[in-house]
C-alpha cells in the first residue's frame, strides 16, 4: 500500500529560523530521504513552495476560477495528487480544471522546490 506523507509545518515559524537552525533542518530531512530510500520504502518525494504560491482551481457550473493561495474550505480534505510537467502556470490550471474533483472540490496547485546536486 502506497502512502503520501504530507508535511504541514507552520511556514511563519519555519521562516524566522536562522541559516544554522535552516541547515540543520534540511540536513535531517536529507537523511531521512537517504533512510527511507536505503529502505526501499521511498517512491517518490518533493519539497514544495510555501502556500503563497500556491493556486486553488474550482470548476462551477462549467466555468473555472483560480485563486491565489490554497483557500480550501474545511470539509475538504487532501485526497491524492497528480505530478505534472507543465510549461507555466496557465497550463497547470487548464489540466487541473479537467480533474474530476475540481467540479466539487478544489485543485491545488503548488510548484516544487527544484534542488541540484
Amino acid at each position: 500500500m502506497r502512502y503520501l506523507l504530507l508535511i504541514y509545518t507552520n511556514e511563519q515559524q519555519d521562516a524566522q529560523r536562522n541559516e544554522e537552525q535552516q541547515q540543520a533542518n534540511m540536513g535531517a530531512y536529507f537523511n531521512f530521504t537517504n533512510e527511507v530510500r536505503e529502505a526501499g520504502v521511498m517512491l517518490g518525494g518533493e519539497a514544495l513552495h510555501p502556500t503563497t504560491a500556491a493556486t486553488t482551481v474550482r470548476v462551477r457550473n462549467g466555468q473555472t476560477t483560480s485563486t491565489d493561495g490554497p483557500f480550501a474550505e474545511t470539509k475538504e480534505q487532501l485526497g491524492g495528487y497528480y505530478l505534472l510537467d507543465c510549461e507555466n502556470l496557465d497550463e497547470a490550471i487548464k489540466w487541473a480544471a479537467k480533474i474530476p474533483g475540481a467540479r466539487d472540490g478544489s485543485i491545488e496547485i503548488r510548484p516544487l522546490w527544484e534542488f541540484e546536486g
